[in-house]
């Protein structure tokens, strides 16, 4: 518990020499990476999600690699293709990696990419290969998918697939900083003195042993059971929610919550790791209906009433 609570604290401590605050962002990317699984970042664009993602690369020394969505991406402009080259005389077919080669791909703006583009994302984030005609390459370990989106609501954008989303083990919101916060960033990137290089604190065997840990944290039955009545009830309360969340997100929540209490420093579930872990977890899975859209209600507002019941 030792060594995790210095690793853990060394790399927040190096992500704060480039950004200031969002300390609840930085935990919840450490929760999706120590349950090997996806996040999605959502907020409106300029408020450090690329960096943050970036410098958390350079920390854990992974191979980083930055996919731009546009309307006009292809899918092999992710993937990679067969280019006809000329070798010893004869033409032969090579295939040249894409982006998606990497152990951290940042996918920026993903909302932002066609869904034909956004679906070139799905075996690789579920299967951790992409296949190419009759050849499947595996990706390299350990393999994350950060995706980045603006608010549906701005224009050129295009909603995530519901297959997708569900692919994203947490959906983080990125807020605004505080004046105090802006005033720092205002300082630290608009003065005379440079932002201080980062160390590398992990690696891909440090973070295949931190994953290996997370699962070995125990859950009491009473907890894995408040797990299972908090997605159930998401997908009773139709005066508020029209779908509910599928299976994947009990065990999502599950391991989230293990992630959760290990970054707490400690080696078992509570009631708060549950209850803290459950709004990224659900609110990208379930879909509010008209009355409660009418009413106004977000998400969070939804989760917040099924836990409260729970």
């Amino acid at each position: 518990m030792k060594e995790v609570q210095q690793r853990i604290a060394g790399v927040l401590k190096e992500l704060k020499k480039v950004i200031v605050g969002q300390e609840e962002v930085m935990k919840q990317i450490l929760v999706s990476i120590f349950c090997d699984a996806n996040a999605l970042l959502e907020s409106y664009p300029g408020l450090g999600k690329t960096t943050m993602i970036k410098t958390l690369a350079d920390i854990m020394d992974l191979k980083f690699s930055r996919i731009q969505s546009t309307p006009d991406l292809m899918p092999t402009d992710i993937t990679g293709t067969y280019v006809l080259e000329e070798k010893d005389g004869k033409r032969v077919f090579n295939f040249h990696k894409g982006p998606i080669f990497a152990n951290i791909v940042l996918v920026d703006e993903i909302n932002r990419a066609t869904p034909k583009t956004q679906s070139a994302l799905l075996e690789a984030m579920q299967e951790k290969q992409v296949t190419l005609g009759r050849n499947t390459f595996p990706l390299e370990m350990p393999f994350f998918v950060l995706a980045t989106q603006n608010p549906i609501e701005q224009e050129g954008t295009y909603p995530l697939p519901e297959a997708q989303t569900d692919r994203f083990l947490l959906k983080i919101k990125v807020d605004y900083p505080t004046m105090e916060e802006e005033d720092l960033i205002i300082d630290r990137f608009t003065g005379k003195t440079e932002v201080e290089p980062v160390k590398k604190m992990f690696n891909a065997q440090i973070i295949d042993k931190f994953q290996q840990y997370t699962r070995e944290v125990p859950i009491a039955n009473d907890l894995k059971k408040r797990v299972l009545k908090i997605v159930n009830l998401t997908r009773t309360e139709k005066d508020i929610i029209e779908y509910g969340a599928s299976p994947r997100a009990s065990m999502g929540l599950v391991l989230a919550s293990k992630a959760n209490a290990l970054l707490e420093g400690r080696n078992f579930v509570s009631k708060q790791d549950i209850d803290k872990m459950a709004y990224p977890i659900l609110r990208h899975r379930i879909i509010l209906n008209f009355e409660a859209e009418r009413k106004g209600m977000t998400s969070d507002d939804a989760i917040a009433s099924v836990i409260r019941k729970a």
